[in-house]
């Protein structure tokens, strides 16, 4: 068997009954933040072009959009996904030489699950084998040295989730699989320089490419199976040789991703936790402050601190103040909060954000580097106007994997996106929903996520028709 093969054979042969009830539960966490995030977007400007687009082409309709409306998978897993991923608020998974989001799995799987009208259960499964393909070739088959963007294992992801979400043969998975390997491979450009909005769109893309390749193997389409290990496969020209024994893998690797606490890139999480701990200790004003000085573990400096992947004090648009370490400080001493509203534009251009972030010098530390990523190391230094100096450390925060994100607390944290936008009635049935995924069918969930915007749009259509 080619490795592609033996993949395909863990794939399909998953069950439920092999998720731990830990693992179940933190499954529903990522699911209830995902719904949240993508509630919480509805209204971006990006993702609101990419609806028109959809509505434009049009679609059959198969599988529903979050916010009212029909179309094809596809088209389903592009647009969902889109939502999940532009606040930039869902999970990670760290790895030594990769970081990724498991939960930009949730848009395609869902929309696989609901095309087959499977069960919460099945859904669960199938979201726990993208999960588990995603997370454990980040940690044995890092690209982003050699130039590639995290999404490219996320084709391998996609497609697996998706094709145990249709019970596919192991087969047919294969050929899935590899169809999506051979032709979805991003480049890490995507997330250096000044960022654009393919930041929060390249997933959703490869979802939707994916996606689509697994209803071409579904359909009988077959893709090279040596994807991995042939002549100039995968390992030849991307990852080098890895091994992964998929006969003695689990589904676990969920318990081992982190949930954000604040909006904004995952590797400043400990640092925004420990900067605030430390103005609500010492009670310090950020007009008080003469500097800043970070120390934190390499990986966090060479994305969002100025290191290899550009300047991070030239800041001008959402997508580069979530990935800015000067920036995101900042705003957390200036506001208290790191939430959707400092990235508004007028929040982002506001002199006093932009004055404070060029008093935040980053800086990697060779001791903290060595704890990541089985903690998220930092040490803060506050020199006031004064001369007093305030310094704080701290290894994680609250949502990771060390101390996990409660239910209540994920909760806590949905109600916060969606309240200004969802009725609480409907909020509590969407909530019910996800607690009880493992009773209910999936088609009971998307019906309720079509109702999330239905009003909202029906007032749009009929003012249009007005005008």
């Amino acid at each position: 068997m080619t490795l592609v093969e033996e993949m395909a054979e863990f794939v399909s042969y998953t069950s439920y009954k092999t998720l731990s009830s830990k693992a179940v539960l933190q499954l529903k966490i990522r699911v209830l933040d995902a719904i949240g995030c993508a509630i919480g977007a509805l209204s971006a400007g990006p993702v609101v072009r990419i609806r028109a687009l959809e509505e434009g082409f049009g679609g059959s309709p198969l599988c529903t959009l979050i916010g009212d409306g029909k179309t094809s998978p596809d088209r389903a897993a592009l647009y969902n996904g889109a939502l999940i991923r532009y606040l930039d608020f869902n999970d990670s998974f760290l790895a030594k030489g990769e970081t990724c989001h498991p939960s930009d799995n949730v848009a395609p799987v869902l929309a696989a699950s609901e095309y087959s009208g499977a069960s919460g259960k099945d859904f669960l499964t199938a979201l726990a084998v993208a999960y588990q393909v995603q997370c454990r070739m980040s940690e044995v088959a890092p690209v982003r040295a050699k130039g590639f963007d995290h999404s490219t294992q996320g084709a391998y992801a996609v497609a697996a989730g998706a094709s145990r979400a249709l019970s596919l043969s192991p087969t047919r998975t294969a050929n899935a699989i590899a169809i999506a390997g051979a032709g979805l491979n991003a480049l890490r450009v995507t997330r250096t320089g000044r960022l654009s909005n393919w930041k929060g769109l390249a997933y959703p893309f490869v979802s939707f490419g994916a996606l689509t390749a697994v209803f071409m193997a579904a359909k009988g389409i077959t893709g090279p199976l040596e994807v991995f290990e042939g002549n100039k496969g995968f390992m030849d020209s991307i990852a080098g040789k890895f091994e992964i024994d998929w006969k003695r893998e689990n589904l676990e690797a969920v318990t081992r991703t982190i949930v954000k606490k604040y909006n904004a890139e995952v590797h400043s999480q400990s640092a925004i936790e420990c900067i605030l701990a430390l103005q609500a200790e010492s009670g310090f004003k950020a007009e008080d402050v003469e500097s800043i000085d970070l120390r934190i573990f390499d990986v966090a400096y060479n994305i969002i601190g100025g290191g290899e992947e550009g300047n991070k004090k030239l800041v001008e648009t959402k997508e580069q103040a979530d990935h800015s370490l000067p920036y995101i400080l900042s705003a957390a001493l200036l506001d208290g909060e790191v939430t959707p509203r400092q990235y508004l534009s007028r929040r982002i251009i506001r002199g006093d954000v932009q004055s404070l972030l060029r008093k935040v010098n980053v800086r990697p530390d060779e001791q903290l580097s060595s704890m990541f990523p089985n903690a998220m190391p930092c040490v803060v230094t506050v020199r006031l106007k004064d001369g007093n100096s305030l310094e704080r450390s701290a290894d994680d925060y609250e949502g990771f994997f060390t101390r996990p994100m409660s239910w209540d607390r994920a909760v806590e944290k949905f109600h916060g996106l969606t309240s200004s936008r969802v009725p609480e009635d409907l909020r509590m049935k969407i909530e019910g929903a996800v607690r009880r995924l493992d009773q209910i069918g999936i088609k009971e969930l998307t019906s309720l996520l079509g109702r999330v915007g239905k009003k909202k749009r029906a007032d749009q259509r009929h003012h249009a028709t007005l005008v």
